[in-house]
């Protein structure tokens, strides 16, 4: 499978990656700009494109997306 391909993506991973891409293009990015950062962003999330087969892969770690609103400093402790 050449390099680029989407196709070892779920349907879900690339429906995840089509509304990234369009909120990036909706802050101004190019198209080919915002589908790097869609698939990249996916790709953080998921390690990648999923493989077929029973107990392939890892299960999924959303900490990057979790942890928003989490970091901070002073401002989140005193709330």
């Amino acid at each position: 499978m050449p390099r680029g391909s989407k196709a070892s993506y779920t349907s879900k991973q690339k429906r995840q990656a089509r509304h990234i891409e369009d909120s990036a293009k909706k802050r101004g990015m190019s198209s080919k700009r915002a589908a790097q950062i869609a698939y990249a962003t996916v790709n953080k999330q998921d390690g990648g494109g999923k493989k077929s087969g029973s107990g392939r892969g890892k299960t999924r770690s959303t900490a990057s997306s979790r942890k928003g609103g989490r970091k901070g400093g002073r401002a989140r402790k005193s709330r």
